[in-house]
């Protein structure tokens, strides 16, 4: 037997064999019993988590017949409730949601602008250029957009927002279908706009048209081409011609699979107008549930980079963002002054959760007023040496000195208040403790030296918030260097691939490989902005040989190259970079 023959043999037994056992995010299975009477389970690869062995499609209708139902946890919902509650507390005003009218002038203004920072589903580079364009005055314009940016239905929305605009360009497939197309501008928009579609003009029952969904949604050939010839003589037996009947077919075609439900869309345009609503009316209370939602989520980069771009929403939006103050920052982002929004001590890396309890319990009687103070009252098991550097260096301590004096005292304070509190607790008393106690405390060294650079205390906050909050060290370079790009990072998103673009920014990181084929040195870049916001670039061995001496980490640079696609996020494909120095 051949080698290829062997592959063939091998691969034929391997084929539709699970690769991996995977669990949906937010998949639920519910039985009328235990569910061992209808399904093998398990636990799940990487936990504990008790999960079915059947796959989706097998627990469900088609297979043992299950109830499967999806649970989406969405934190916008936690955003809209922790921005009431702000509200309550700093202009103690409540807002009722459910009274609010749907036509607010506001929030559809701040929508046509494109400024959809944390405004649920609208957030996308691609989707606040389709709003920018549409300028939305309803709920139901915020619906069908939600409906229509999905793989298929997405081909429509530029005629959607051209019917929208020009009312004299609407036109209906076939005229029995204005009635359920009229709030679409005689766009199909939703699943149910499928369904209807084939009762109305092919007469089907509501069984069968769920039926001719799913067929749809599976794109099954033989199964679809059943469907258009049943769809097709329905039509006929209305009295529309098979010409007709066809082109309205192939409407529905490239995007029944992917169309949303209308309900569904309703619920997510409520929560996109609801977020844009608050942010309109109550721009601080909401970008401060924005930075305490975000700081909870997802850790490293992404968390960082969501975080970042808040931070520069709230630049944009005038409101100031207080950097971390031991006496003034809660766990969380906090309003202060009405007007400003302070950074959260649990943002700050090496800060956790114990060491902040016992920093806020210890400071509930009084503030802090010093360094040695601060020691002496909180719980130094909790709040160790690494987390005391970290609050330094990121600011936390500024009002008790500067920032490299108090890191050079901090070991002797920490010591010698350690030493005294053991002493404390071991009940070592004598007729002269007092005395003890004042003579330790005078002998703590406190060494006056100069305070660190404002390059190094900006990369403290890199290091220790994960962004630049006060300022950029590259901020002057990055917006002379802007004038000369294409487009910026943040919106390389919506641009389609093979888009010619020339970018600036920062190199955040480098990865440098040696490819087999050549033998030659390329490397993987990621460039970001001074939002915060990054792009990874594929640098191939020629343009890396010519622009390796100033490929450097921490340093400025302007790339030419093509827009590609990687695991659905945008690439660029470096033909051509720049140092920051050549070209300004």
């Amino acid at each position: 037997m051949s080698s290829l023959d062997n592959l063939l043999d091998i691969s034929k037994k391997l084929e539709g064999v699970a690769r991996h056992a995977s669990v949906h995010a937010a998949g639920v299975v519910i039985a009328d019993k235990d569910l061992v009477e209808y399904t093998p389970i398990q636990r799940e690869t990487n936990g504990e988590k008790v999960v079915t062995q059947y796959d989706m499609y097998m627990v469900g209708e088609d297979g043992v017949g299950l109830l499967k139902m999806d649970f989406l946890g969405l934190r916008n919902l936690t955003i809209i409730e922790e921005t009431l509650k702000f509200i309550k507390q700093n202009q103690n005003q409540t807002v009722d949601l459910n009274q609010v009218p749907l036509d607010d002038k506001l929030a559809y203004e701040l929508l046509g602008q494109g400024e959809t920072t944390g405004i649920f589903q609208l957030e996308s580079a691609g989707m606040r250029r389709y709003i920018k364009e549409l300028k939305p005055t309803s709920i139901f314009d915020l619906q069908a957009m939600v409906a229509l940016y999905r793989p298929g239905p997405m081909q429509n929305i530029p005629e959607f927002i051209a019917r929208k605009r020009s009312p004299e360009l609407i036109t209906y497939p076939h005229e029995k279908l204005e009635v359920i197309l009229k709030e679409s501008y005689g766009v199909l928009t939703f699943q149910d706009d499928v369904l209807l579609t084939a009762i109305i003009l092919a007469g089907y029952s509501w069984l069968d048209a769920d039926k001719f969904r799913k067929a749809m949604g599976k794109k099954i050939p033989s199964e679809m081409k059943k469907q258009e010839e049943m769809f097709i003589d329905g039509c006929q037996k209305n009295g529309i011609s098979e010409k007709k009947a066809k082109e309205i077919f192939d409407l529905i075609a490239p995007f029944a699979g992917y169309g949303f439900n209308k309900a569904h869309a309703a619920c997510y345009a409520m929560i996109a107008f609801r977020t844009a609503y608050l942010k309109a009316h109550f721009p601080v209370e909401f970008m401060t549930a924005v930075l305490t939602a975000e700081s909870r989520g997802t850790t490293g980069p992404q968390k960082n980079e969501k975080i970042s771009q808040a931070v520069a929403e709230c630049r944009r939006l005038d409101v100031p963002i207080l950097q971390p103050d031991i006496n003034a920052s809660n766990s969380d982002f906090s309003i202060e002054n009405n007007t400003a929004i302070r950074f959260g001590l649990s943002a700050i890396k090496n800060v956790g959760s114990a060491a902040i309890d016992s920093i806020i319990a210890a400071r509930s009687t009084k503030k802090f007023v010093s360094v040695q103070d601060f020691c002496s009252r909180v719980d130094l098991g909790k709040v160790n040496k690494k987390t005391l550097e970290s609050l330094i260096k990121a600011g936390a301590f500024d009002s008790f000195g500067n920032r490299a004096s108090l890191l050079i005292s901090m070991p002797d304070v920490v010591a010698k208040i350690a030493k005294s509190k053991k002493n404390e607790s071991q009940g070592q008393s004598s007729l002269f403790d007092n005395e003890e106690s004042q003579d330790d405390n005078q002998n703590i060294t406190y060494f006056d030296v100069d305070d660190f650079s404002l390059e190094e205390k900006l990369s403290f906050e890199k290091e220790f918030l994960g962004f630049y909050l006060t300022s950029h060290p590259h901020m002057e370079t990055l917006s002379r260097i802007r004038l000369m790009t294409t487009h910026e990072i943040e919106l390389i998103e919506s641009e389609k691939e093979g888009t010619l673009i020339k970018i600036g920014g920062i190199i955040e990181a480098m990865r440098k490989i040696v490819t087999k084929k050549s033998n030659a040195e390329m490397a993987f870049i990621t460039i970001g902005d001074d939002k915060g916001i990054t792009v990874e670039c594929v640098v191939f061995p020629k343009v890396f040989e010519e622009s390796k001496t100033f490929l450097i980490t921490d340093s400025v640079i302007l790339i030419e190259g093509r827009l590609d696609s990687k695991d659905e996020q945008p690439v660029v494909i470096a033909n051509k970079i720049s140092s920051a120095k050549d070209v300004l």
